[in-house]
């Protein structure tokens, strides 16, 4: 009888065999093939990675005619195991030539695959040994969705309450719609809506961790001042120029978010070659921008944006793509709790009707490694999320 195994039996199965302990983890290396898709290479480096990644085992996809091609640069996919990538990258030490040796050190970086960590303010740390589940809670008269909007101090502690009950880390406070289409507000009314609620929250759960929802400077050091532990902006902190500077005085972490344009104009902002490999390149792109303005890695949280500027074959394709951000190094957030991309995908099914496909995203989160998912309904995720990784990490 043959028997099929998979990536999360397969340790387990090799175990039970009594093979010694201490090859496990050097059968287990052996058994995946990782796809990896290398951006702008140099033509000649591309040759040299089709002939070393053969010479190792494993193989590499390059444009036809690429030994011919006079094209300056162009992009391949390494086809290999952890195995092969480690001689990839002791041959690659040897070849300080046509950007080789950058390439040899982000290689290294992902073989080392160390678990990404978020540092507080305060000095607590987030860690993800697990799915982190985001609660959200809009105090704004017109979100997408109504039945998260809140009003008046009782009915946001209550909701908090539950929420951190029902399993959420972390509660994401907004007071200000960006769905699609939405005007924006003045900052003073966002101020006067958000702080407020975070301010009662903070002093009726003083250990809980609070984002604030903004991409105006004020908001988020007035919501800072109330004891906010993370800026979530939706323009990566691009938006408003003393973004960046207000997180890294108050040492907080940000998650940076893909958008084009504001939320009034995004959907007119669609236009994309590859949307997986844009959407990833400009994140990567922004979180070394604003490490070289004081905000580290230990301070980053990624997210691609759906709903955000793609319609809903992107947000799809996105999804489906998602382990494109999970390598990068950073946490990465997954927010598609009710959005559009569920209702047209199910046939036209309004807000209300969306929760059965959160969950399958959240589900789809937990499969490409991602670190945190954002949602309205928390008890349910959780509950789906725990028993999902309960049957792959036993």
């Amino acid at each position: 009888m043959i028997i099929k195994l998979n990536e999360h039996n397969l340790v387990h199965e090799i175990a039970a065999l009594g093979v010694h302990p201490a090859s496990v983890g050097i059968f287990t290396s052996k058994s995946r093939i990782i796809p990896l898709k290398i951006t702008a290479v140099r033509t000649p480096a591309a040759n040299i990675l089709k002939q070393e990644m053969l010479a190792a085992g494993g193989d590499c996809a390059v444009p036809a005619n690429c030994i011919l091609n006079n094209t300056e640069r162009m992009d391949v996919v390494l086809l290999g195991t952890v195995k092969h990538y480690r001689i990839l990258a002791r041959k690659l030490a040897q070849m300080n030539f046509f950007g080789l040796a950058a390439l040899q050190k982000e290689l290294q970086t992902f073989l080392a695959g160390q678990q990404p960590v978020t540092v507080l303010s305060d000095g607590r740390k987030i860690t993800y040994e697990k799915m982190r589940i985001m609660g959200i809670l809009n105090v704004t008269p017109d979100s997408f969705y109504s039945g998260s909007r809140l009003s008046g101090e009782d009915a946001v502690l209550q909701k908090a309450e539950q929420m951190l009950n029902d399993g959420a880390e972390i509660l994401d406070i907004g007071g200000e719609s960006t769905r699609p289409g939405s005007d924006a507000v003045t900052e003073e009314e966002e101020v006067r809506r958000v702080v407020p609620a975070i301010t009662a929250i903070k002093k009726r759960f003083p250990h809980s961790i609070v984002s604030i929802d903004t991409y105006h400077a004020l908001t988020a050091q007035e919501a800072v001042n109330a004891g906010a532990d993370i800026i979530n902006d939706v323009t990566a902190l691009t938006g408003d120029e003393r973004m960046a500077e207000v997180a890294a005085a108050a040492k907080v972490p940000v998650i940076l978010m893909h958008m084009r344009g504001t939320p009034k104009n995004m959907q007119q902002q669609c236009e994309y070659t590859n949307v997986v490999t844009e959407v990833a390149a400009y994140l990567k792109q922004r979180a070394e921008e604003l490490s070289e303005l004081g905000i580290d890695a230990g301070k980053i949280i990624l997210d691609p944006g759906i709903g955000f500027a793609k319609n809903t074959e992107q947000n799809l394709a996105l999804l489906q793509g998602l382990n494109a951000l999970t390598g990068l190094g950073y946490p990465v957030l997954l927010a598609a709790s009710r959005k559009t991309v569920i209702g047209e995908t199910l046939g036209g099914l309004p807000p209300q009707e969306r929760l059965e496909g959160t969950i399958a995203l959240s589900c789809q989160a937990v499969y490409a490694g991602a670190q945190m998912v954002r949602v309205h309904d928390v008890k349910e995720n959780v509950r789906t999320v725990r028993m999902l990784e309960a049957v792959l990490c036993r």
